[in-house]
C-alpha cells in the first residue's frame, strides 16, 4: 500500500519493494553511516497494533510473556506471545500511550496474529485495530542522536526502553550500544520532523536498522520461525521480557519450567557471515564435522564491513566448543559479542 508519508519519502530518493524501504539510492555507504554516524529510517516495514477498551490491560495479561500493568506510559517492554506448549508466535514491542495499547512487531505477522487476539477478546471490552498506516514511525540512530532529539523536541528519555510523549510525538528510547530512539507521529508532523532530523542524519533503508537490531541483539519471530523458539531460546529472559512473577498468561507452565528448572539449553548469539556466503532467516546452522543442525538462523542483515550479520540460535554446547557454519563445506562463521550479559 503506496501511502502519502511513502510518497513524501520516494520524493526524497528513496526506494520501496513490498512496501519496504530498501535504500535512498547508496544502500553501502547508508549501512556505513548506521555504524559510524547519525541514521534515520522509516519504520513502516513494522505492523502496529492499537488495543483499547476498559478490559484491555487485563486482557492482554492473559497472552503475553511480560506484565502489562507495568506500562504506565513512561516506558516500553518486549514481550513474547506464545502458543499454550510455549513456542513463540511473535515478539512485541509493547507501550501504553494515553487510553491506548500498542503493540509493534514484524508486519508478515500482521494479519494473523491480529486474528488470533481476536479469538481471545470474547466478551472482554476490547478492540483490536491495525494502526501501522495511520502512525508513522521512524527510526533515529547515532551517537549524537540524543542531542539532536533534544534539540528538536526539547524532552527526550534517558533510560533504555523510557518513553516520553509530547504533542507532535513520541519518542522511546531503544535498548543497544548505539543510542536509538523510535520516533512515533501523525502525517501531520511527519514530513516535519524527518527533514529536521535528516539534516543532521542520514537517510538509510530498512536494512540498516535490521542491522542496528542484531548489533543490539534483538531478535525477531517472522513467517519462518514462528513456533520454533521458547522465549528464553532468543534470550527475552536477558532482554527482560519474561516476568516470572505476573501469573498465568498463554504458554507459561513451559516458559516457567525452562526458567525454574535450569533447562535453557539454547542461546541466541550474533556471528558474522563472510562475504561471498548467504544465509536466511530459518537457515540451519552446523558445527564442525556434525551432519545434524546445531540451531537455526533468527535475523540478517548486511553487515557495513561486507558480507552479513545475523543472530543465530544454537544449542548450548555448539556455542561452547565448535565452529559454527551455515554450510557443512563453508567456512566457520566469526562470533560477535553480545551487549548484554546472559546468565
Amino acid at each position: 500500500m503506496t501511502t502519502p508519508w511513502h510518497t513524501f519519502l520516494e520524493g526524497l530518493g528513496a526506494s520501496f519493494s513490498n512496501g519496504q524501504l530498501q535504500h535512498f539510492g547508496e544502500p553501502q555507504a547508508e549501512l556505513q553511516a548506521a555504524a559510524d554516524d547519525n541514521v534515520i529510517c522509516d519504520l513502516s516495514h513494522l505492523g502496529l497494533l492499537q488495543l483499547e477498551g476498559d478490559d484491555r490491560v487485563s486482557f492482554l495479561q492473559g497472552q503475553v510473556t511480560n506484565d502489562v500493568r507495568l506500562l504506565n506510559g513512561n516506558n516500553s517492554h518486549y514481550s513474547g506471545y506464545c502458543t499454550p506448549k510455549g513456542r513463540l508466535l511473535a515478539l512485541f514491542l509493547a507501550f501504553a500511550h494515553h487510553d491506548h495499547l500498542h503493540l509493534q512487531f514484524n508486519r508478515q505477522l500482521l494479519e494473523p496474529v491480529m486474528k488470533r487476539l481476536k479469538m481471545y477478546v470474547l466478551r472482554s471490552k476490547v478492540s483490536i485495530s491495525d494502526v501501522s498506516d495511520s502512525i508513522v514511525r521512524m527510526g533515529f540512530a547515532g551517537p549524537q542522536a540524543g542531542q539532536s532529539l533534544q534539540s528538536l523536541f526539547g524532552l527526550v528519555p534517558q533510560e533504555e526502553y523510557g518513553l516520553a510523549s509530547m504533542e507532535d510525538a513520541t519518542l522511546i528510547r531503544l535498548p543497544g550500544r548505539t543510542p536509538r530512539y523510535e520516533i512515533l507521529t501523525s502525517a501531520d508532523h511527519a514530513e516535519r520532523i524527518w527533514t529536521a532530523l535528516a539534516s543532521q542524519a542520514r537517510p538509510a533503508g530498512a536494512a540498516c536498522w535490521e542491522w542496528l537490531e542484531i548489533e543490539a541483539g534483538i531478535p525477531d519471530i517472522g513467517p519462518a520461525t514462528q513456533e520454533a523458539f521458547v522465549p528464553q531460546m532468543l534470550n527475552l529472559d536477558a532482554l527482560g521480557a519474561i516476568n516470572f512473577k505476573k501469573g498465568c498468561y498463554t504458554g507459561q507452565e513451559i516458559v516457567a519450567r525452562t526458567h525454574y528448572l535450569g533447562k535453557v539449553k539454547r542461546r541466541t548469539l550474533p556471528l558474522h557471515v563472510p562475504a561471498g556466503q548467504t544465509a536466511s532467516i530459518g537457515s540451519p546452522l552446523y558445527t564442525s564435522g556434525s551432519e545434524e543442525a546445531a540451531g537455526m538462523v533468527v535475523r540478517v542483515a548486511p553487515s557495513p564491513l561486507g558480507g552479513i550479520d545475523l543472530l543465530g540460535e544454537l544449542r548450548l554446547e555448539a556455542i561452547a566448543s565448535a565452529d559454527i557454519h551455515l554450510d557443512k563445506s563453508a567456512g566457520a562463521l566469526q562470533r560477535l559479542a553480545l551487549p548484554y550479559p546472559l546468565d
